[in-house]
């Protein structure tokens, strides 16, 4: 999605939104005043819905919600300070391949495990997400262990060690993630997650069209305050689909997601052949804070909606790196980067 998509999107994009119904729908007359009213807005299959039957689907997603302000004022200051440090070491090139998934107005740091998605899918449809080989991303940095795991553990808010994935969005003002639904085949419910810097707001059931961008109205738009964590299971997390619309980041905005990989999700296959040989990264401490620290998607001309989800086919291939490759002394380089790869076993 280009930087001008967003420009478009802002001025030409109108709302006759003024509905908010129940608790979650706090503080969004403001934010929703921007896409769904449009003539040339699109239509979800929820707009053909009567007022009952709105109102039933409504209550559904609410069933399946939960918030809870955790973090406070001095906490998220803290984290945010993390944060800024991952972008830090992403844009140094000291993260794995691909820990780190950029797009022009939203970038995503994937920490314990990754997973193909959207563009990056070689057969297109929702159930064809596949974890990528083990080690192809970083380890968990301590820091949210510490920092944002233990304390929702200790709230009972999740059960200890319930997380082995974190990812990290982080977003600039007109970045979105069009709407999908988190692949359950991959991932254990619930989902876990905590915004940071800014408000925004988590919007469900919409259909997205591209050039320029525009979303239909919301059946829930879900207000997401800074420190708040929210979870979702139930019909909230399979039967529905969630995205933040571009209208709802108008300042910098990141986001923690907490998820528990399934023992059997599925993963890419290990090639027979390596394309490229293994390279050994050697991570600054500011990675692994000790103690003593201070403490949009690129898309093409189509739709996104709960039936209706096309990513795009890329020529693109996963490369797993052989974990039987010698690896380099440490703070040595190879004398040969640029020698054969050699052969691997399935």
């Amino acid at each position: 999605m280009a930087t001008g998509s967003i420009t478009d999107l802002r001025s030409k994009i109108h709302s006759s939104h003024s509905r908010n119904t129940g608790p979650f729908n706090k503080k969004t007359n403001s934010k929703t005043s921007h896409s769904h009213g449009s003539k040339n807005a699109p239509k979800s299959k929820y707009d053909d819905y009567n007022t009952e039957e709105r109102e039933q689907e409504l209550q559904k997603v609410k069933s399946g919600i939960a918030q809870h302000p955790l973090f406070t004022e001095d906490q998220c200051k803290q984290i945010e300070k993390k944060i800024d440090k991952v972008v830090k070491l992403s844009d140094l090139g000291l993260y794995k391949e691909h820990t780190v998934d950029r797009a022009p107005l939203r970038n995503k740091y994937f920490f314990g495990e990754g997973y193909t998605y959207g563009s990056q899918l070689a057969k297109r449809g929702p159930g064809n997400e596949r974890l990528y080989c083990k080690g192809d991303v970083d380890e968990i940095p301590k820091w949210i262990h510490k920092l944002v795991i233990r304390p929702l553990s200790e709230a009972n808010i999740i059960p200890e060690d319930f997380v082995n994935s974190a990812v990290i969005n982080d977003y600039k003002p007109g970045g979105c993630i069009v709407s999908h639904i988190d692949p359950p085949h991959i991932f254990e419910r619930p989902i876990a997650s905590v915004s940071f810097f800014s408000e925004s707001a988590l919007s469900f059931g919409c259909k997205f069209t591209f050039k320029p961008i525009r979303v239909s109205k919301p059946v829930l738009t879900l207000p997401l305050s800074r420190g708040c964590v929210t979870l979702l299971s139930g019909y909230a997390a399979d039967h529905i689909t969630h995205c933040i619309r571009p209208e709802d980041v108008t300042a910098r905005r990141a986001v923690i997601i907490l998820r528990r990989v399934r023992e059997d999700a599925p993963r890419l296959e290990v090639p027979t052949e390596m394309s490229s040989p293994s390279r050994k990264r050697i991570i600054p401490s500011l990675y692994n804070c000790s103690d003593s620290d201070e403490s949009g998607e690129n898309s093409s001309s189509g739709s996104s909606s709960d039936d209706n989800v096309k990513p795009v086919k890329v020529n693109s291939k996963v490369i797993c790196l052989s974990e039987e490759q010698p690896r380099e002394r440490e703070g040595k380089t190879s004398s040969t980067p640029h020698s054969s790869p050699k052969a691997m076993k399935r």
